[in-house]
């Protein structure tokens, strides 16, 4: 009888949770047993441990085996854990060292031949098993992005004799370092492409200063995606937890993270198609939606009357609490969704109402049904209501460029994020009732201003908030240090919503 013992982790939904898998042989007929509640896909890892083992001209005992994955009410899925129970099944069989394995933790697939496939979610894995100050024995492929996290040894390994030589201390392997950690993406979009729409611009800079969202409405081709596509560029850059939480969200997902783009913040824009899953999340297991993979970055709907009604009402409470908690009969995931909402719409379904250059063919009723698909309670989270009118020719011609560069707007969104932080401890998006009060303190006139304007314009409660944070951004963006009756109306003009 032998019994081994090997570290790995789950995955569920962001988090890592620790297994470990325990190698039991003992006498009887030959049998290999996984226990621990596996789903299929580890099930299935009997045959391709068996044959890798085989296949890397190991002995496979003629035992009874079982493989047990503790804790045995967590659910373990995808072929991660083969690596681990092969090395467990070594180790219990004495072909290996078995006090090797206390200071690490492994992960990855085998294929037949013995060979490490990469796995997704490793950033996650990462991140859990720095806290426990363990090292990591991974795939090869998965080494970059792995190695995006600081003080932690990852060792890369593309095939299971590497480790079994490593851990036997024959052909050690060399610690994974990444040379390109602290490396930003490069963004090769620039706000200063974008021709006139100089109060757009000004209402973009607002909204990246205080982290508010905007909804852009302008006929066709006026250069409503082109603005909002540049409008990452202009937020401040990404801290390194702040990337870490980002790049975590994207490792789980199934398109998976690319170390290159790593401290760029995301830029979302899914069709309008797109079911509530596909934009909230879900799936068996709970897999991240749009909301989720824009974590720290931005959201952009375009064509915003054509998402189906119970998609946009899916975003209402992951707008207030950037989190959303997907459940299911099984399990229940939360994942991050602290994003920037930037959407866009045509004012009509013909796209023309308001145009000076095209008539209009549609009429009040239909304008009023199209308008009227997006519901009050939606426009009230969306902070900006920025007109976007069609360019002069004279504009659009221009071939020299005469706007300002991303990079000057976003030394002024700084300046101004640091403002709020440094107050509350938060931007002012962000801002809490209670913490208004002292924050967004009004002096008499402008206070009697602004209940008189709330009153006439029949605005919602919610609406007062939100015209407040607003004000307080555009007195920051400003170097003021109180809110100013020409800060309030100039919120309220970006914050009314006019329909026919």
């Amino acid at each position: 009888m032998s019994l081994a013992i090997v570290f790995s982790r789950a995955q569920s939904g962001i988090r890592a949770p620790l297994v470990t898998v325990e190698i039991h042989l003992s006498n009887g007929l030959p049998r290999f047993s996984i226990v621990g509640l596996p789903e299929a896909e580890v099930r299935e890892s009997r045959d391709r441990v068996r044959s890798a083992l085989i296949n890397s001209h190991f002995d496979f005992p003629v035992n009874h085996i079982i493989a047990n994955l503790a804790p045995a009410d967590l659910p373990k899925e995808g072929g991660r854990f083969d690596l681990p129970i092969a090395i467990g099944i070594l180790a219990a069989s004495k072909q290996i060292p078995e006090e090797a394995l206390q200071e690490y933790e492994f992960i990855g697939e085998l294929a037949l031949s013995g060979e490490i496939r990469a796995i997704q979610g490793v950033l996650p894995f990462a991140l859990s098993a720095k806290k426990t100050n363990k090292k990591l024995i991974l795939p090869y492929a998965n080494a970059k992005e792995a190695a995006l996290i600081r003080d932690i040894e990852v060792f890369p390994a593309e095939h299971i004799t590497d480790v079994c030589a490593h851990l036997l201390k024959r052909t050690p392997i060399e610690p994974y370092r990444n040379k390109e950690f602290c490396s930003q993406a490069v963004c090769l979009e620039d706000m200063e492409d974008v021709q006139g729409h100089q109060s757009v611009k000004r209402a973009l800079e607002i909204a990246a200063a205080g982290g508010h969202s905007a909804l852009l409405v302008g006929p066709p081709g006026t250069g409503k995606t082109m603005i909002a596509s540049r409008f990452p560029t202009i937020l401040p850059l990404l801290t390194e937890a702040e990337a870490l939480e980002s790049a975590a969200v994207l490792s789980i997902s199934h398109q998976g993270f690319d170390p290159k783009k790593f401290g760029k913040r995301p830029f979302r824009a899914p069709h309008h198609s797109a079911s509530s899953v596909a934009i909230v999340g879900g799936g068996n297991p709970p897999r991240p939606g749009e909301i989720s993979l824009a974590h720290q970055g931005v959201l952009f709907l375009d064509e915003l009357p054509e998402f189906n009604r119970h998609v946009l009402e899916a975003m209402r409470e992951p707008l207030e609490s950037g989190t959303i908690v997907i459940s299911r009969a099984a399990r229940q995931c939360t994942f991050p969704a602290s994003f920037q909402l930037i959407a866009a719409m045509n004012p009509c379904p013909c796209g023309y109402y308001g145009d000076p250059q095209n008539n209009c063919r549609c009429t009040v009723d239909q304008i009023n049904r199209y308008q009227s698909r997006i519901s009050g309670p939606i426009l009230d989270r969306l902070d900006l209501h920025v007109s976007v009118p069609r360019l002069p020719i004279s504009l659009i011609t221009v071939s020299k460029k005469t706007g300002e560069r991303s990079e000057v707007i976003r030394k002024r969104v700084e300046e101004a994020r640091k403002k709020q932080f440094d107050r509350a401890g938060c931007i002012n998006a962000k801002l809490s009732v209670q913490a208004m009060k002292t924050t967004c303190a009004l002096q008499p006139r402008e206070e009697h201003f602004l209940n008189t304007a709330i009153q006439k314009l029949n605005l919602s409660a919610r609406s007062y908030h939100r015209i407040l944070k607003i004000a307080r951004t555009i007195s920051d963006l400003s170097n003021a240090n109180t809110i100013q009756t020409l800060h309030l109306a100039e919120a309220m003009q970006l914050h009314r919503w006019i329909r026919l």
